[in-house]
């Protein structure tokens, strides 16, 4: 064998060794990750942060995941009045540093699936059951807070801090949805009918008060021309009395003059006025 072989291969078998080495030795956290270190299985009392770690060779690291998650679910639920729920809903979540550790121990990585999954849809039924089916549409938001309330402590304990829950939607049986959208027809067409009826009870008594108005309007008038009637009547009266007054016979008789045309009358009665003379002929033979 070549004298300058052995030593070659005595640098690749370092360099074989250092690689291993460095392989086993090293670990490097992503951001946003927490690594649990084990040795021989158990759990060592720190965790590594985000950046490049020498470790020894006989540990191994875990990678705990402290960014917010979400992970989707969906589950039935019953109303306070028996109607069968349909959910569709999303929670969001992330794993406190501090306690990633303790996490790990008690539960392990599948901690979604064996802790938090299970006390989510709890939850869920348990509020979902507080409300009969037809108060549960339309308050998804409220619903929603009401779980993150109720979740939020006990998953405190754990270290994980939940963000939010989300019920994307609430569906129902097709026998209780077509009840519904009934009722709500139903519910339209009543509300349509009053306010037509309300729309026709506005119109007759505006009719009525038009007519109210204008009977006043009529009133006020036929009394303001029976005034008017009145005060024309008396003022007449008023004229012709005085003018009764004002008549003399010497001034009778000047009109009488006056309006003469020269021509003598034809008849003329006599003093007890129920003889009527006809005097012309009379005046003719005087004449001869």
């Amino acid at each position: 064998m070549n004298k300058t072989f052995v030593p070659m291969i005595a640098v690749a078998l370092v360099l074989i060794l250092l690689v291993v080495g460095y392989g086993t030795m090293t670990v490097r956290v992503p951001t946003g990750y927490t690594a649990i270190v084990t040795t021989f299985g158990r759990v060592e009392d720190y965790t590594l942060e985000a950046g490049f770690h020498f470790k020894s060779p006989f540990q191994n690291v875990v990678l705990m995941d402290n960014r917010i998650q979400k992970v989707s679910f969906t589950t039935q639920a019953f109303s306070s009045d028996i109607q069968q729920v349909d959910i569709v809903g999303s929670i969001n979540f992330s794993i406190d540093k501090q306690t990633a550790m303790r996490l790990y121990s008690g539960i392990g990585v599948n901690y979604f699936e064996n802790l938090l999954h299970p006390r989510l849809l709890e939850k869920v039924k348990s509020v979902i059951s507080a409300y009969t089916a037809e108060e549960l549409i339309g308050k998804r938001d409220m619903l929603s807070s009401t779980i993150v309330d109720r979740l939020r402590d006990e998953m405190l304990v754990h270290g994980i801090t939940i963000e939010s829950v989300n019920l994307e939607d609430i569906d129902f049986t097709n026998a209780f949805t077509d009840a519904i959208e009934a009722k709500q027809v139903a519910t339209q067409r009543a509300l349509q009918a009053k306010v037509e009826q309300e729309q026709k009870t506005m119109e007759a008594q505006a009719a009525a008060e038009r007519q109210k108005i204008d009977a006043e309007a009529a009133a006020e008038v036929a009394r303001i021309q029976a005034e008017a009637a009145q005060y024309a009547g008396e003022r007449e009266a008023e004229m012709n009395r005085k003018l009764a007054e004002s008549l003399t016979d010497p001034l009778v008789r000047y009109y009488l003059v006056q309006k003469w045309d020269g021509a003598m009358p034809r008849f003329m009665t006599s003093g007890s006025d129920s003889l009527i003379l006809d005097i012309t002929g009379a005046l003719a033979g005087d004449g001869e």
